[in-house]
């Protein structure tokens, strides 16, 4: 942040060019050592003295174009829309996952007990948010078609097969 009282006055770094960091601030006295009192004190510079760089021309070396490129694109607009969408359906799913697995305990009570029947389904219903969150991690880096697909085979395999046979009031 700048002390100067009149910098929001100017327009200058305004340009969409200007640079995104600021530029390092020296205080005036630490700028320049004083001139020796024996010496005169020039008012002028000198004719010979190349003029200041501002930081809008100094931005622009051939050099940042290539910085620019190094960088990765963002995440487009409609990879977000269906990471969303897709994230919604897995929270769906686990949803789907207990609501039927809490339907499907009746049936199952008969070949076991609650002890087996109830870590399963938990799991079960916990299979979404993990492959969600496993397939974000390990898709880190890698581009974007990978990560849909295997958000893709995930919402496939991990459909509530439950909660789809007997609904919510049982067939």
């Amino acid at each position: 942040m700048t002390t100067d009282p009149d910098d929001a006055l100017r327009w200058e770094g305004d340009e969409p060019e200007a640079p995104t960091a600021p530029a390092a601030h020296t205080p005036p006295a630490a700028a320049s050592p004083a001139p020796a009192a024996d010496e005169p004190a020039h008012d002028e510079a000198p004719a010979t003295e190349a003029p200041a760089v501002t930081a809008a021309e100094s931005s622009a070396a051939p050099g940042d174009a290539e910085d620019e490129a190094d960088e990765p694109a963002g995440v487009g607009n409609a990879a977000l829309v269906f990471y969303g969408i897709i994230g919604g359906v897995y929270l769906l799913f686990a949803a789907g996952w207990i609501v039927g697995g809490f339907r499907l305990r009746p049936r199952a009570s008969l070949l076991l007990g609650d002890w087996t029947y109830f870590p399963w389904m938990w799991l079960a219903a916990l299979a979404p948010v993990l492959w969600f969150a496993a397939t974000w991690a390990l898709t880190r880096g890698k581009a974007s078609w990978i990560r849909i697909l295997a958000l893709v085979a995930g919402a496939v395999l991990l459909v509530p097969w439950p909660f789809v046979m007997f609904g919510t009031v049982g067939a």
